[in-house]
C-alpha cells in the first residue's frame, strides 16, 4: 500500500508531483519521496507500479503537479485528470487549505484508431465535455485534513480516524470526485488519493476581526452535496431518492478566546418532484410532477435530514402567487402530513422586497425558539464540547441562491452574536452589528459565499449581494444585478449539464449503448439559436428603418409590411418551438 508522508502520526498526502511523459506512458512521482508513485499506460490507461523500465530513457516532458483529480474512461480509452494550478486560500481548524485553479486531462487513447465514425464523433464530443470540467469553479482541498466534515461530526469521531486515508474519513456527499477515484482506489494509492470538495471556503486569517479586545477568525464553508448534481433548471426538486438539487451544507466557524464555535445551516431545492423546462422565455413556467411516490419522496429527503441534523425547521421563502405560488402550496401540503418537521412559509418579496432587509425579522419571531433551542457547537481550549447544535434550519425559495443566501446570513448574525455573548467577548446586550468594519467584513464574508455558490449553480453572481454587503439595493447593484439576469437566461437556455452528469457518473460511457448525440427532427436545430435571435433582431431592425422611409412612397410602406410580416412570422415560430431552440441535456433524463 502507499502511504502518504508522515505528519506527526497523522494522515498526509503527496503535495507535490513531479509528471513525466514517455512515448507509452505517464510517469507520476512524489518529489518529496521520489521512490513513491506509479506509472500510467498511454495505450489502455493501465495503472501500475513505478519500474526501472525508463530509466535510461529521457522523458519527452517533465512538469510540476499538485494532485490526481481520478479517471474517467471514454469509448477510445481513458484519461487522467490532475491539478495543474492551485492558491492557498487560508486554513480549515489550522489545516492549510487550497483551491483549484487549473486541471487538465492526460488522454491514454490509443484505441480511438479503431473506433467507428460515430464513435470518433462521439468521443469529440465528451472531450468537450471533458474541457468544460477541467474549469470547474469552486473546487477546495487539503493535503492534511478531510474538509467533508463539519466540526461537530470531526469531535465525535472515534480516536485514531484521523490517521486514516484521507479519502477514507470523508463524507461521501460532498466528495466532487468521487466517481473518478474508483481507479486510484483499486490500486491503493492511498497517498495521491484527493477528495474535492465543491462549494467554498473564506476566512478572514490574514485579517483578523478585532472585536473589542479579542481577535476572532470567522469561517464559511460551503459542501456541495453531489447526490443531484447538476445546472440551474437542468436539475430541478428532487429525485424518487430524495435528494434535491443545489443541496448544500454551510458551516459557519468561530475561533476566538481559545473556542471553537460552528452554526450549521442547510439549503436545498423544494423536495418535490418538479422540472422548468426552458423555452427561450425569461422565466420559464414550472410543472409539478404529478406521481405515485411524491409523498415517498418527501419522507425520504426529510428522514435523512432528522438522522444526519436532528430537528429540522424548513423555511420556504417562495412567492405566495403565480407558479411559485402552485408549489409552495403543494410543498406545504405535503409538509403538514410530517409530524417530526415545522415548516414555515414567508413570502420573502412579499415582506423584504428588494430593501426591506430588516423585515426578516418578521421570519425570526415566527422561527426563534425553535432556532435558539438549536444551539450551536461549542469546544472550549482544552476541546472539551460546552455545547452541541441540536437541529437545524433548512432554508428554500426556488434557485436556493439569492433569497435564501440573504435569509442565512441573516440567521447566521444572530448565531455568532449568542455565540460571542456565550464566550464572554460581547455583553449581553451588545452585537455584532455595533463594530461597523468587523461588521461589514462579516457580510462581505457571506456575499462573497453567495456569490460562489451561484456561479456554480447558475454560472453567474449571485442577485441580491447589496442586501447581504450593505443591507439595501445600490445603484450599482441594481446594474450588476441585472447583467447577471441576462447572463442567467443565455447560460439557462443555451447550457446544458451533460458535462456534470458525465463526470459525476450519472451517465457511464458504454460502446454497447447507443450514440446520445445523434441528432434527428426539429432537435437539429437546437444548435441554432443565436442564428434565430439574429434572424430576428435583423428583422426588427430592417422593419423599423423602412418604416422610417414609409412616408417617402407606396414601395417603401410595402417593404415594412412584408419585413415586419418576416418578424412577426420568425418570431412565432421561435415561440411555438422555444423547447426546440434551446440545448438541453442529452445524456440522462431530467429526474
Amino acid at each position: 500500500m502507499e502511504d502518504g508522508a508522515s505528519s506527526g502520526g497523522r494522515f498526509k498526502l503527496y503535495d507535490h508531483l513531479k509528471l513525466q511523459e514517455f512515448q507509452d506512458k505517464f510517469v507520476i512521482k512524489a518529489v518529496e519521496s521520489p521512490d513513491q508513485g506509479f506509472s500510467i499506460d498511454r495505450r489502455d490507461g493501465h495503472i501500475g507500479p513505478l519500474n526501472g523500465d525508463n530509466e535510461s530513457e529521457s522523458p519527452s516532458k517533465v512538469s510540476t503537479i499538485y494532485g490526481v483529480v481520478g479517471t474517467i474512461r471514454l469509448l477510445a480509452g481513458m484519461y487522467v485528470l490532475v491539478i495543474t494550478s492551485r492558491k492557498d486560500v487560508g486554513a480549515f481548524l489550522d489545516f492549510p487549505v487550497f483551491r483549484v485553479m487549473s486541471m487538465k486531462f492526460l488522454c491514454c487513447n490509443g484505441s480511438l484508431r479503431f473506433s467507428t465514425s460515430q464513435e470518433k464523433r462521439d468521443e469529440a464530443y465528451f472531450r468537450t465535455l471533458l474541457k468544460m470540467v477541467e474549469s470547474t469553479p469552486g473546487l477546495y482541498y487539503s493535503y492534511e485534513t478531510d474538509i467533508t466534515l463539519n466540526l461537530q461530526r470531526r469531535c465525535k469521531l472515534a480516536e485514531g480516524w484521523m490517521n486514516k486515508p484521507i479519502w477514507k474519513q470523508v463524507d461521501p456527499r460532498f466528495v466532487w470526485n468521487r466517481n473518478l477515484l474508483e481507479d486510484l482506489i483499486e490500486s491503493k494509492l492511498d497517498g495521491f488519493i484527493i477528495p474535492l470538495l465543491q462549494g467554498n471556503i473564506l476566512n478572514f486569517q490574514a485579517t483578523q476581526l478585532q472585536i473589542k479586545s479579542s481577535l476572532a477568525t470567522i469561517t464559511l464553508i460551503s459542501r456541495r452535496c453531489t447526490r443531484r448534481l447538476g445546472t440551474r433548471m437542468w436539475r430541478r426538486g428532487a429525485n424518487l431518492e430524495g435528494d434535491t438539487a443545489n443541496f448544500i451544507e454551510t458551516e459557519q466557524l468561530l475561533e476566538v478566546e481559545g473556542f471553537r464555535s460552528s452554526l450549521l445551516q442547510i439549503r436545498g431545492s423544494i423536495p418535490l418532484l418538479w422540472e422548468q423546462i426552458v423555452d427561450l422565455s425569461y422565466k420559464p413556467q414550472l410543472r409539478i410532477i404529478n406521481h405515485e411516490q411524491t409523498s415517498n419522496v418527501v419522507d425520504r429527503h426529510f428522514q435523512d435530514l432528522l438522522q444526519r441534523y436532528g430537528e429540522t425547521v424548513a423555511v420556504d421563502l417562495t412567492d405566495k402567487h403565480g407558479d411559485e405560488g402552485q408549489l409552495s402550496a403543494a410543498f406545504a401540503a405535503e409538509m403538514h402530513r410530517l409530524q417530526d418537521v415545522r415548516y414555515v412559509s414567508f413570502d420573502f418579496h412579499h415582506y423584504c422586497g428588494n430593501s426591506n432587509f430588516d423585515n426578516l425579522n418578521v421570519l425570526y419571531d415566527q422561527i426563534s425558539e425553535d432556532f435558539e433551542k438549536q444551539g450551536y457547537f461549542l469546544i472550549d481550549a482544552e476541546g472539551h464540547i460546552v455545547e452541541e447544535q441540536k437541529g437545524v434550519v433548512r432554508v428554500n425559495c426556488i434557485d436556493c441562491l439569492d433569497r435564501t443566501n440573504v435569509t442565512q446570513n441573516f440567521l447566521g448574525q444572530k448565531s455568532l452574536n449568542v455565540q460571542l455573548q456565550r464566550i464572554g467577548v460581547l455583553t449581553p446586550t451588545e452585537c455584532i452589528s455595533m463594530f461597523a468594519e468587523e461588521y461589514r467584513k462579516f457580510r462581505t464574508l457571506w456575499a462573497e459565499q453567495g456569490d460562489e455558490i451561484s456561479l456554480e449553480y447558475a454560472g453567474t453572481h449571485a442577485l441580491k449581494g447589496d442586501l447581504v454587503r450593505y443591507g439595501k439595493q445600490t445603484f450599482a447593484g441594481l446594474i450588476k444585478d441585472g447583467m447577471s439576469a441576462l447572463s442567467r437566461y443565455y447560460l439557462n437556455n443555451f447550457h446544458d449539464g451533460d458535462a456534470v452528469d458525465l463526470i459525476s457518473g450519472h451517465y457511464t460511457v458504454n460502446r454497447n449503448n447507443p450514440s446520445p448525440f445523434q441528432l434527428n427532427g426539429f432537435e437539429s436545430l437546437s444548435y441554432l439559436p443565436l442564428a434565430s435571435a439574429a434572424l430576428l433582431i435583423g428583422g426588427l431592425t430592417l422593419t423599423s428603418f423602412t418604416l422610417q422611409q414609409a412616408g417617402r412612397n407606396a414601395q417603401q410602406f410595402v417593404n415594412s409590411v412584408l419585413c415586419a410580416g418576416v418578424a412577426a412570422g420568425v418570431t412565432a415560430v421561435i415561440k411555438a418551438n422555444g423547447r426546440q431552440f434551446c440545448s438541453r441535456p442529452r445524456l440522462c433524463g431530467l429526474l
